[in-house]
């Protein structure tokens, strides 16, 4: 038997207990998809980050009820910030500092690609109600599986690809949960979906040799009805099994 790749994911804080966390949809989503989860504790130190980042294959960035601190993108805070907690931050910026050294697989969903673009030099709109003209509903609320708008994807790139995209009948929808979203793209990226009102719901690295995807979506909570989601997850955990399959080859 084959061996399964290891996907990092970073976990979550929860102030009021003061415990890290996670939903469980993320770790399930990759094991249903041929992966192994590992979670990464919010322990912003480089050694610690880099020796557990040694045995895995990829990353996985997760949403969070939190904000990026607008420090890292040269900004100062909108009165509609949310909540700030800084060694999740500093943690996802040191994890993506060594997913770039490494090219490992990538995938960022929500405020994983948020974080992802400003580690690439990028910004983001702090508050889409009150800075975006006609915005659409971004926060549906519950149920969080309700498709609630539509996207429009690039005509190439890595979502493109997706077979349950080309086949697509009807419009694509995404379910949605956030306040903030990407605004100028960073280095190395390329958005590639975008909904109706202007907001960018999609971005992917534009080097060929490098595998990174981010969604302003969440399709951790859609696998078991979505064809799309589930296709992301697999493509996502075949691309880190290559890269797993390789690192071993060359230790050989």
């Amino acid at each position: 038997m084959s061996r399964r790749p290891r996907i990092g994911i970073t976990m979550r804080l929860e102030l009021p207990t003061d415990r890290f966390y996670l939903g469980r949809d993320y770790a399930e989503a990759v094991e249903a998809a041929g992966g192994i989860p590992v979670h990464i504790a919010l322990i912003p130190k480089a050694e610690y980050i880099s020796a557990i980042m040694d045995d895995l294959d990829g990353i996985l960035l997760p949403g969070s009820n939190t904000d990026v601190d607008p420090y890292y993108y040269g900004d100062e805070p909108h009165p509609k910030l949310g909540p700030v907690i800084p060694v999740k931050d500093q943690t996802d910026i040191l994890v993506l500092d060594e997913v770039e050294r490494r090219n490992l697989p990538l995938l960022a969903i929500c405020f994983g690609m948020q974080v992802l673009n400003v580690h690439r030099g990028g910004t983001l709109v702090q508050d889409i109600e009150s800075q975006i003209e006609n915005p659409l509903k971004h926060e549906q609320g519950q149920p969080a599986t309700r498709l609630s708008h539509g996207v429009t994807v690039a005509d190439t790139g890595i979502l493109a690809g997706l077979e349950s995209v080309r086949n697509s009948q009807a419009p694509i929808r995404v379910n949605s949960s956030h306040h903030q979203a990407v605004g100028e793209v960073g280095r190395n990226l390329v958005a590639t979906a975008w909904a109706k009102d202007g907001i960018i719901e999609a971005v992917e690295d534009s080097r060929n040799e490098h595998f990174a995807v981010g969604m302003q979506w969440h399709p951790e909570l859609l696998v078991v009805h979505d064809e799309i989601s589930r296709e992301i997850f697999r493509l996502f955990v075949e691309k880190c099994g290559v890269r797993g399959a390789s690192a071993v080859g060359s230790a050989v």
